[in-house]
C-alpha cells in the first residue's frame, strides 16, 4: 500500500473532489472509441435486435459460462420476465432478502405474487435460516440477491430450497463476475439477472439488463417473453412483452466487457487498500477483504461497510470532497410499511442503521483512496 497521506499538510487537500460516483468518467474514459461506436451503428441504421446485441449476448455467454443470454431492457424487466418463464402465478410467494433494492421484490408483486423478505446472515446476504423460516405452503420460489458484488452461500440457499421443493433464482444485478467456489453468480438457478444501470461495474449510457439461464426450456420462453411472444420464426406463439436491450447500449456493452477483467481486478484492489487502512478501527465493520475467503471471489460493486457515528462521518467526509452514500436510500424493501409489510427483521434493521458506502470508482487514485482511509481515522480520532 502507498504512503499514507497527512490529512492537514496543505489547503489544498480540502479543494480535493472524490465523487461516489463519476459518472462523467464513465464516458469520458474511453470517449473516442463510444463516438467510433455510436457513428458505426447509427450509420447501419442498427437500432434494434441487430448483429451486436447477439455479439454481446454471445460474449456474455462465454464470460459467465452459462448456455443462454438474452439482453433485455433493464434489471427489472429481467426479474419480471424471468419470474414469468418458470410460471411464478398471482398468489404464489417468493422469498428475497430484505437486503435489496425494491425492484426484486416489485418484479414479483407486478405478476399478482407475494414478495416475502427475510433477514441478513453475518455476511449481510440472505440467511438460510430466515429464509427457511419463511417458507409456507404457497412458496414457489427463492431469490437470493448477490449485493455488492458478493456471490451469496449458495450451497446453504440449495441445501433449503432443494429440502423443500423450492425454485432458486438470482439477482446478481451488482454481481457480475463475482463467483462462489468458482461458479458465476446468475448461474446457479434456474434463471439469474444482472443490470446494466450506469453505476454499475458493467455500466452503459441508460438502462440494460440481462436474463441468463442454462435450462433450455426456460431459455424458450424467455426468448418470446422478451419480444412480444415471437418466437424464431417471427410468429407470435403466446403473450409476451417489449423488453429487449437496445442495440446501441448492447455495442457499448460489447466493448466494456472486452476491458472488464482489468476493471474488476482494480476495485479489488482499491477494497484491499480499503482494508490495509481501516481494519483496527473498532468502529467500522468491514466487508471481507479480497483475499479473506477461497470461497469467493468479489467484485465489489460497493464497498459498503457499516459505522458507529455514521452520519457525522458522512458529514465530516462531505466537508472534505468525499462523497459517500447509504444504498437504497438507507430503506430495505420490509420498511417500506406503505406496500403492505409488517415484518421485524431485527439484523436488517441494525445494519441499516449503520451502513454506508465509500467510493468505488475507476477514476479514483491511490492518493485518493488514501486520502478517504486517513480523513475515516482523523474522524475516530485513530
Amino acid at each position: 500500500m502507498s504512503a499514507p497521506l497527512k490529512v492537514h499538510e496543505s489547503l489544498d487537500a480540502y479543494k480535493r473532489q472524490i465523487p461516489f460516483f463519476n459518472y462523467p468518467g464513465l464516458f469520458q474514459q474511453y470517449e473516442d472509441d463510444y463516438v467510433r461506436i455510436f457513428k458505426d451503428v447509427c450509420n447501419r441504421g442498427a437500432y434494434i435486435m441487430q448483429k451486436d446485441l447477439a455479439q454481446f449476448e454471445e460474449n456474455l455467454k462465454k464470460f459467465l459460462n452459462v448456455k443462454h443470454v438474452f439482453g433485455v431492457a433493464d434489471g427489472t424487466n429481467a426479474i419480471t420476465i424471468g419470474f414469468m418463464a418458470i410460471g411464478i402465478q398471482p398468489g404464489d410467494e417468493v422469498i428475497c432478502s430484505s437486503h435489496t433494492y425494491i425492484a426484486t421484490a416489485s418484479s414479483a408483486q407486478m405478476l399478482g405474487a407475494i414478495a416475502v423478505p427475510c433477514d441478513i446472515g453475518p455476511d449481510n446476504l440472505m440467511c438460510p435460516k430466515s429464509f427457511e423460516s419463511k417458507i409456507t405452503p404457497r412458496t414457489r420460489a427463492v431469490i437470493p440477491t448477490h449485493v455488492n458484488g458478493r456471490t451469496c452461500n449458495m450451497d446453504a440457499i440449495f441445501e433449503v430450497a432443494n429440502r423443500h421443493g423450492i425454485a432458486v433464482v438470482e439477482d446478481a444485478a451488482q454481481a457480475l463476475g463475482s463467483k462462489f467456489k468458482g461458479k458465476n453468480a446468475g448461474t446457479f438457478g434456474k434463471f439469474g439477472t444482472f443490470s446494466f444501470y450506469p453505476a454499475k461495474v458493467l455500466g452503459c449510457f441508460g438502462d440494460g439488463g440481462a436474463v441468463v439461464t442454462n435450462d433450455d426450456e426456460v431459455a424458450s420462453k424467455l426468448y418470446k417473453l422478451r419480444d412480444n411472444g415471437r418466437d424464431e420464426t417471427g410468429m407470435v406463439v403466446m403473450w409476451g412483452t417489449n423488453s429487449r436491450l437496445d442495440n446501441l447500449q448492447a455495442a457499448f456493452l460489447d466493448f466494456k466487457l472486452s476491458h472488464y477483467p482489468p476493471e474488476i481486478e482494480r476495485r479489488r484492489e482499491i477494497a484491499r487498500q480499503y482494508n490495509d487502512g481501516l481494519k483496527d478501527l473498532p468502529q467500522l465493520a468491514l466487508p471481507p477483504g479480497p483475499d479473506a475467503d477461497n470461497a469467493h471471489f468479489d467484485i465489489y460493486q460497493n464497498y459498503e461497510l457499516a459505522a458507529d457515528d455514521r452520519d457525522n462521518l458522512r458529514l465530516f467526509l462531505k466537508e472534505r470532497g468525499i462523497g459517500s452514500i447509504i444504498q437504497w436510500a438507507g430503506t430495505p424493501i420490509h420498511q417500506f410499511k406503505e406496500l403492505g409489510f409488517k415484518v421485524e427483521l431485527p439484523k436488517t434493521d441494525a445494519f441499516f442503521k449503520r451502513c454506508m458506502m465509500l467510493p468505488m470508482n475507476m477514476t479514483m487514485t491511490d492518493a485518493d483512496v488514501q486520502f478517504i482511509v486517513q480523513n475515516v481515522r482523523e474522524f475516530y480520532k485513530a
